[in-house]
């Protein structure tokens, strides 16, 4: 096996660019999208004290739903801001 040093191997042409222009006229669809379902996903990351208590996302949208229930209400049925 030829091994070449590192230094060696370095071309500048390896380097990042400052910027890249790319042609999203030959993006092709996500082939994960489908995986989803139907149902949009938030992702929201809790704090280490707060998941250690909210282990699973039922639990999480339980307590959620909970507290906007019991938020007062504005004319169009909207939890107030």
């Amino acid at each position: 096996m030829n091994e070449t040093p590192f230094e060696q191997s370095q071309n500048s042409d390896d380097e990042l660019q400052a910027e890249y222009r790319f042609d999203y006229q030959k993006a092709k669809p996500n082939r994960f999208a489908a995986r989803s379902g139907t149902q949009q996903l938030t992702v929201v990351v809790l704090d280490e004290d707060m998941a250690q208590v909210f282990t699973t996302p039922e639990s999480v949208n339980k307590v959620l739903r909970a507290l906007i229930e019991s938020m007062p209400q504005t004319a169009n049925g909207e939890p107030a801001s």
